[in-house]
């Protein structure tokens, strides 16, 4: 709990010191993407299956039970129904992210150094960093980004079980969601195979249109001025609470809740940020870190919440009109809720869609999650290759292949010998160890920063 709110403070000092004047790369570098690819990758690898799975989901679990004591169907019950969820998904699980990309840029572009996590502690390790203290850095940094994307695997095998259930009648078992582990890790590695630009670039950007359709069809169909009171609402709430809610930790209620919630998501961001972190900084060269954050800090976070608004704020809409008939799902089962919510939206703005409609819509939502677990999977595998490959940019073809495929079959076994608690277990297992690597990461940072001030 401290450390995300340390790393979150320390870079909106960044963004407003003169170090925010600094160009990954130097004064003269330019960036190799364009702002609008620049965003759907960062997007895509930083947030994807989670948002389609919890966008609907979490904020109905939260309604039904409410975790900072509001009386259950209440106004305030659904206020802390969504100010919890942003806390989850805001500032902080970017924060983790950009820290660990704009450390991993600085020190590959402006000093040098191989694009590793290890390089990050050059001015604290010195020559060490490339002996087994190095090592030892790289081989956590690996086996957190390793289980946080199986993490991420497994609940999205598990959402597009219930997407193609819903969809074409497939029954959801495991036998299921480990053959789709095998055909989108098998797609993925494609994908990883033909690198950054030809294959990981180009899903993203596919993604990113996927997504905003999806977006655009509730947002009109739905409760078009509910959604946008909700989303400005939102936004005053997240404030509002954002301290007290960041250093909550039920000392006084004794309570369990957080372990299941804020502690998970807190393990998985950081079990994600060697993974998103170095992906970041592979494609961020040439911005300045104060546009680096701004991209991968706040506007990634207002994306996030207008995508939690749409999709979480119409389904406290439909609570609202018709308690308990979205939450029973939420409760019973987490990745129907995405399913169950797009088949009933319609009829609760007095819309009859046609079953075309209606089966063509669920099969975009399956198409999105898809696409996300790919760039998710591709993402990852090719943070793995370069960390395994000593910081080298273009890893061997066949030890993408080995990751690919590696990620895929973790993912598997924690779903067959545990299923979500088990996912959720090896996030936070994952995460905790990186968690002390990201504080020491900050010192390194500044006292590079300030070695070179701000001329870059």
């Amino acid at each position: 709990m401290l450390t995300v709110n340390v790393v979150l403070a320390y870079l909106l000092f960044l963004a407003v010191s003169r170090f925010g004047e600094v160009r990954l790369g130097g004064g003269t570098a330019r960036p190799e993407f364009g702002r609008g690819a620049w965003f759907a990758m960062l997007f895509s690898a930083g947030m994807g299956i989670g948002l389609m799975f919890y966008g609907v989901a979490e904020p109905l679990r939260h309604l039904a039970e409410p975790p900072h004591g509001a009386t259950p169907g209440s106004a305030a019950a659904y206020e802390d129904a969504m100010s919890t969820t942003l806390l989850h998904w805001g500032l902080h699980a970017w924060g983790v992210y950009a820290l660990t990309g704009l450390a991993l840029a600085f020190f590959c572009y402006n000093r040098g150094l191989p694009l590793s996590i290890r390089s990050a502690f050059e001015p604290l390790l010195g020559e060490r960093v490339h002996r087994w203290p190095g090592h030892a850095i790289d081989t956590v940094a690996s086996v957190a980004t390793l289980f946080g994307v199986a993490t991420s695997l497994g609940i999205g095998a598990r959402q597009i079980n219930a997407g193609l259930e819903q969809v074409f009648g497939v029954p959801v078992s495991r036998s299921t969601e480990i053959l789709l582990i095998a055909g989108i890790t098998a797609i993925a590695t494609c994908s990883v195979v033909l690198g950054l630009d030809r294959g990981i670039r180009r899903l993203s950007v596919i993604n990113m249109w996927i997504a905003g359709l999806l977006l655009a069809f509730v947002a009109v169909v739905g409760p078009t001025l509910f959604i946008l009171n909700g989303l400005v609402e939102n936004v005053g709430l997240y404030l509002d609470d954002l301290v007290r809610f960041a250093f909550w930790n039920e000392t006084y209620t004794q309570g369990d809740w957080q372990n299941g919630w804020t502690v998970f998501y807190w393990g998985w961001w950081i079990a994600w940020s060697p993974f998103v972190g170095m992906f970041l900084a592979r494609i961020s060269r040439g911005r300045t870190i104060r546009e680096f954050i701004v991209g991968a800090l706040i506007a990634a976070t207002g994306m996030t919440f207008v995508w939690f608004s749409v999709f979480g704020g119409s389904a406290l809409y439909i609570e609202l009109a018709e308690p308990g008939r979205l939450t029973a799902v939420a409760t019973e089962s987490l990745e129907h809720s995405l399913f169950a919510f797009l088949e009933i939206l319609p009829a609760t703005q007095g819309l009859d869609m046609p079953a075309v409609v209606t089966t063509a819509v669920g099969a975009l939502a399956t198409a999105a999650i898809v696409l996300f677990f790919v760039t998710s999977s591709d993402s990852g595998s090719l943070v793995i290759d370069i960390l395994t490959a000593g910081g080298r940019a273009s890893p061997p073809t066949a030890q993408r292949i080995y990751w690919a495929s590696l990620e895929g079959v973790v993912a598997a076994v924690l779903l067959v010998g545990g299923g979500l608690a088990a996912l959720q277990t090896a996030a936070i297992s994952a995460g905790l160890p990186f968690s002390i690597l990201l504080l020491l990461m900050i010192v390194g940072l500044h006292r590079a920063l300030r070695s070179v001030g701000a001329a870059g």
